[in-house]
């Protein structure tokens, strides 16, 4: 783990791993609150590190520290579901097993709340971390993949990570946005052919309005013919965004399908699938967004959007009464959704 200043979540995060882990790696990049003397209270080994803007150098300089046969990496913001530790015990025993790939909950995010990430792998001279920003060991695992075919790479299929630092005031207090960006658009200008960062970048810009070099870095990245399904998600998902955003449903439906299309869980894909009915329903394709709507609480029961937005498109289409049982359901599920108890007494009226 890469600390700074995090004496507000730490504990939370390391209580959350205690009756997993064997030793804690927590390295601190210059901390002047009490997160060191937390880190030790659990136990943990703590390094310093000086912070040179670059994530992967700081993880790889943390794997120097570990003793032990699997790592699994989390930061501060996220904590470990402890109901998913059997299954991961279970999972490291086996003897091929060489990458865990750990469902993640974006706890605040409405839209996209499920992502899959590389988090708890065996420890092996070969794996290491790359890219400055969104570090990850994959390329390093496609470079051995190559040369020791026997390992594998396998998905847990619950909820293992909860995390916590993408609701807005965190965005805001730590300004991820700005540092991100400069550190991608450095990163890019070295390798224009990484099509993952241009997905990454693009979806900042974005989120920051700059809708058309947001489109030139998602067609980047389709140009150099991506392989890796998730990439193919993101930068088709984020396409079909833009394209909601200005107003051509035709051509956010063509690329919503084909991210809908990619080769993955069905729980990473809830964004898409909900962009998807949207579009639809803006060019009146009601009974097909139902469909959608459909699919989407079948993925997640507990997906508030798919509840809002089904029960938007009942009514439309005059079916009252229906609009209003799933008005009621997700009311059960959110009892602070003011907007859905408005428009269940309009139901009535």
């Amino acid at each position: 783990m890469i600390v700074k200043n995090e004496e507000e979540r730490l504990a939370k995060c390391l209580d959350s791993v205690s009756e997993l882990v064997d030793e804690m790696i927590i390295l601190d990049t210059g901390s002047t609150d009490k997160t060191v003397s937390i880190a030790q209270s659990f136990g943990a080994v703590v390094p310093f590190f000086k912070w040179n803007n670059d994530f992967s150098a700081a993880r790889n300089e943390s794997l120097k520290y570990v003793n032990k046969d699997w790592v699994l990496v989390l930061d501060a913001d996220e904590v470990l579901n402890k109901e998913t530790i059997p299954n991961i015990k279970q999972a490291i025993c086996q003897k091929n097993n060489l990458v865990i790939n750990l469902i993640r909950h974006e706890i605040g995010a409405s839209q996209s709340p499920y992502s899959l990430v590389s988090r708890l792998f065996r420890k092996h001279a070969n794996i290491s971390f790359s890219r400055p920003y969104h570090s990850s060991i994959d390329e390093s695992i496609n470079k051995l993949l190559k040369i020791e075919d026997y390992w594998k790479i396998v998905d847990l299929p619950s909820v293992s990570i909860f995390h916590y630092g993408y609701t807005p005031s965190q965005i805001l207090s730590l300004n991820k946005h700005n540092r991100a960006t400069e550190a991608m658009e450095i990163f890019l200008k070295k390798f224009p052919h990484d099509s993952y960062t241009c997905s990454k970048l693009g979806a900042l810009y974005s989120q920051a309005g700059k809708e058309k070099q947001a489109v030139k870095l998602f067609k980047q990245g389709l140009k150099f013919n991506p392989k890796n399904p998730h990439i193919l998600f993101e930068l088709h998902y984020h396409l079909g965004n833009i394209y909601t955003k200005t107003n051509n449903n035709e051509q956010a439906i063509k690329h919503y399908q084909k991210a809908i299309a990619q080769n993955l869980m069905d729980c990473l894909k809830l964004g898409a699938y909900n962009n998807y009915g949207v579009a639809l329903q803006n060019i009146k394709r009601f009974k097909d967004a139902v469909k959608v709507y459909e699919i989407i609480l079948k993925i997640d029961p507990n997906f508030l959007n798919g509840y809002y937005n089904l029960a938007i498109i009942l009514s439309t289409m005059g079916e009252l009464a229906n609009s209003a049982i799933i008005y009621k359901k997700l009311i059960s599920l959110d009892p602070s959704c003011a907007q859905a108890y408005q428009n269940f007494r309009s139901s009535f009226i």
